[in-house]
C-alpha cells in the first residue's frame, strides 16, 4: 500500500498537479492565522500549545487513518496527503523559467531567477551553485517526504512537509493590497478648496450676495475639515489595529520559525545521509562515499551542505560548468535517479514484508 500511494502520487503530481489548491502551503496559512485568535489563542500562548497546534492536522489525519480502517479508504488519503506535501508548481515554474533564460543567454534574468527562489525557500544561508539548490529544493520536496511517509505513514509525512513550511519565508508572505488611505485623506482637503475658489472666482454680484456666498462656502469648508478630520482619526485608528495585527503576525512567524529550524534539522539528519548513499550508488561512488563518510557522524553541519557536498561528488564537472544549465540538468537528474533508487528499495522492503 506504500509503494502503491507513492507511485500514483508522482504520477498524479507530475501531470496533474498545477493548481494553488494542490499545495499545502494554501490551506497552512489561514491554519496558523487562526492560533493568535480567541478562543484558540488561549491555547497556543505557550510554546508547547503552539506546536500541538501545527501537528494538529497530522494527528487528525492519522486518528481517521486508524477509525476507518478500509484498505481503498487509506489508499486514496494517503495518495491525498502526499500530493499535497510533495512537490512545488512554483517552484517547478521559476525552473522552467531559469532554462529558458539560459537558453537564450539572458544570464542575468537566470540570476534573478535563481535569487528569487533561493529567496523563497529560505536557503540563501548555504553558499550553494544553481544545481545544489535544486537538489536540495527535489529533497525537501520529494525525497525526504516520501522518506518519512515510508517511516510513518501520513503522519510522517504531514508532520514533515509542515515544518518544512515554517521553515520556509515565502509561507508567510501573504499578497498585500494597494492602501488609498492618505490618498482618501485628501480628498475632502482637496474639494474644500475648490469649494473656496470657486467662491473667489464667483460672477460679479452685490456685496452682499458675494459676502454670502463666501460665508457659505467657508461654513462648508470647515464642515468637511471637521470630517476629514474624524475620518482621519478613524484611519489612524485603523492603521494602528493592522500594525498590532502585524506585530503579532510576525511573532508567532518568530517563535514558529526559530523551533521548526531546530526540529527541521533533525528530520532532515537521517533522509540525507540516507539519500546520500543513493547519490554514492547512483553516481560516481568513489568521491561520494569519501563524503559520506566524513558526514556520517557529524551532526552540527546543516543537512543542506551534507547532501548537496555529496550530489557535487557523485555527479563530477568542470568548474567552467558551475552555475550553467548544464550542472542544473545534470544534478536534477541525478536526483531523480535517486528517487528511482529509493522507490526500488521501498519496492524490495514491501516484497519482503518489511513494509505494509
Amino acid at each position: 500500500m506504500t509503494l502503491l500511494s507513492m507511485l500514483i502520487a508522482l504520477i498524479v503530481e507530475r501531470l496533474a498537479v498545477r493548481s494553488p489548491q494542490w499545495q499545502l502551503v494554501s490551506y497552512l496559512r489561514p491554519y496558523l492565522s487562526y492560533a493568535d485568535k480567541a478562543p484558540f489563542s488561549v491555547f497556543t500562548q505557550p510554546q508547547a500549545g503552539l506546536w500541538l497546534w501545527c501537528l494538529l492536522p497530522a494527528v487528525l489525519v492519522t486518528l481517521l487513518l486508524q477509525l476507518v480502517d478500509f484498505w481503498l479508504f487509506s489508499l486514496l488519503v494517503n495518495t491525498l496527503v502526499l500530493l499535497l506535501c510533495m512537490g512545488c508548481w512554483h517552484y517547478r515554474q521559476l525552473y522552467k523559467k531559469y532554462l529558458n533564460a539560459a537558453a537564450r543567454d539572458d544570464q542575468q534574468a537566470a540570476f534573478l531567477t535563481m535569487q528569487q527562489l533561493e529567496t523563497e525557500a529560505g536557503i540563501s544561508q548555504l553558499q550553494l551553485s544553481y544545481g545544489q539548490r535544486l537538489v536540495w529544493l527535489n529533497f525537501k520536496y520529494y525525497a525526504a517526504v516520501l522518506f518519512w511517509f515510508a517511516v510513518l505513514g501520513a503522519f510522517g509525512a504531514l508532520t514533515y512537509a509542515i515544518l518544512r513550511l515554517l521553515t520556509e519565508p515565502a509561507t508567510f508572505i501573504k499578497a498585500a493590497g494597494r492602501d488609498k488611505a492618505a490618498e482618501d485623506m485628501t480628498q475632502p482637503e482637496q474639494q474644500a478648496t475648490e469649494q473656496v475658489a470657486d467662491a473667489d472666482f464667483a460672477p460679479t454680484g452685490s456685496i452682499e450676495s458675494k459676502a454670502a456666498e463666501q460665508y457659505e462656502a467657508a461654513d462648508t469648508a470647515a464642515n468637511t475639515a471637521a470630517e476629514t478630520q474624524s475620518g482621519a482619526e478613524q484611519d489612524l485608528q485603523q492603521l494602528k489595529a493592522r500594525a498590532e495585527q502585524l506585530s503579532q503576525s510576525i511573532a508567532l512567524q518568530q517563535r514558529l520559525t526559530a523551533v521548526a529550524s531546530d526540529l527541521s534539522h533533525w528530520a532532515d539528519w537521517l533522509p540525507a545521509r540516507l539519500f546520500g548513499l543513493g547519490f554514492a550508488l547512483v553516481g560516481h561512488f568513489s568521491r561520494a562515499s569519501a563524503i559520506l563518510l566524513s558526514y556520517l557522524g557529524d551532526s552540527n553541519t546543516p543537512a543542506g551542505q551534507v547532501l548537496t557536498d555529496i550530489a557535487k561528488a557523485a555527479e563530477p564537472l568542470p568548474e567552467e560548468l558551475l552555475n550553467c544549465s548544464t550542472e542544473s540538468c545534470s544534478l536534477v537528474q541525478l536526483a531523480k535517479r535517486n528517487i528511482l533508487f529509493f522507490l526500488a528499495l521501498v519496492a524490495i522492503l514491501t516484497l519482503s514484508g518489511a513494509l505494509s
